[in-house]
């Protein structure tokens, strides 16, 4: 792939500095172009770059932000996600109003990035930091995603061998998480390898297409990986995972629900698969992530987070307990009606 061209999986910016600003906005402006979205949007998209980014060099600690593709329905646009440990927002819509402001600044920064947006939306706790996520599109805005993933490169590395995929196949709503054995390359290698199969696979329960997974990774080193399956009718969740992939079921309030992952690596030797089925009701969000994410948090200890978008909720976690010290990945998914 040409240097020039922003990856899928997208390109994470720390925010240390003024200097990330120009950084952020050339490469929203670059992916913009690549996907053809037309000179008003591109220029739309830089207005939010800069702004999302600025904000956080004024206001955050340990800002970062992500531009990737956002792709639905066969279209493609603009995803920018912004993470920080700052202050955070006690009313956040407050917050995006034109002329608000706490710092004495004319505060037109979030009131400019929700008026380009075609969809915006965020989480903010005083104390606790800040999750926002930005969609430009060309033209009318498709139907919100039902799932969103995030993935975050172990520091020092360009790619993450942690990955995840969305589908629907006959009707059935499944989900992957793939942890590539070790990192770098040859790490995203083999979860390349498992996120093709998985969208190429036979529309079949879980534990089939784990199987199908493991057999089309035969040639790479290897991965950890789970596949669930939202059956919002029946109000059941099926899963089946190899390896250390975590992932729960939770609710707003409640503590969440661990799902079995067996031990085994999909692409070696012949591992043992066994699919289970969990209760699933219509206020209930699946929660999946890689071991670069420390299984201590509960969605409990934010409030209001669980009415947000899967992608900010993804966020808001991989900010808090994600690790640099290794790739991480979460992916957030709630049952269609």
């Amino acid at each position: 792939m040409s240097r020039d061209l922003v990856p899928d999986a997208g390109l994470w910016f720390r925010v240390e500095g003024g200097s990330a600003v120009s950084g952020v906005r050339r490469a929203a402006e670059r992916l913009g172009g690549q996907l053809e979205l037309g000179e008003q949007r591109v220029g739309d998209l830089a207005i939010v770059a800069a702004e999302l980014t600025s904000n956080l060099v004024k206001h955050a600690r340990e800002g970062a932000v992500l531009v990737r593709p956002a792709r639905r329905a066969g279209r493609a646009g603009v995803e920018l996600v912004a993470i920080d440990s700052g202050p955070g927002m006690a009313d956040l819509t407050l917050s995006s109003r034109d002329g608000h402001s706490t710092v004495g600044t004319l505060g037109i920064g979030l009131g400019a990035i929700t008026r380009q947006a075609s969809w915006f939306d965020g989480y903010s706790r005083p104390g606790r930091g800040t999750a926002l996520a930005v969609q430009i599109w060309s033209g009318p805005l498709p139907q919100p995603s039902w799932a969103a993933g995030l993935t975050r490169p172990i520091t020092g590395e360009q790619t993450s061998g942690d990955g995840w995929a969305v589908r629907v196949a006959d009707g059935r709503h499944q989900v992957l998480v793939c942890d590539g054995l070790g990192h770098g390359p040859l790490a995203a290698v083999a979860t390349e390898a498992a996120t093709a199969a998985f969208r190429a696979a036979p529309a079949v329960p879980p534990g089939a297409v784990v199987q199908h997974l493991h057999r089309a990774m035969s040639h790479t080193r290897g991965a950890a990986l789970a596949v669930a399956e939202l059956d919002a009718p029946a109000g059941v969740l099926r899963y089946a995972g190899l390896g250390n992939i975590a992932a729960a079921v939770v609710a707003e309030g409640e503590r969440r629900r661990g799902l079995v992952s067996l031990p085994g690596i999909a692409g070696h030797q012949r591992p043992v698969v066994r699919e289970y089925e969990y209760p699933f009701g219509p206020a209930a969000t699946l929660v999946m992530h890689s071991d670069g994410v420390v299984d201590r948090w509960e969605l409990a200890d934010y409030p209001g987070l669980g009415g947000r978008s899967p992608l900010v909720i993804a966020a808001t976690l991989l900010r808090d307990a994600g690790t640099r010290r290794d790739d991480a990945g979460v992916l957030v998914a709630r049952a269609q009606p």
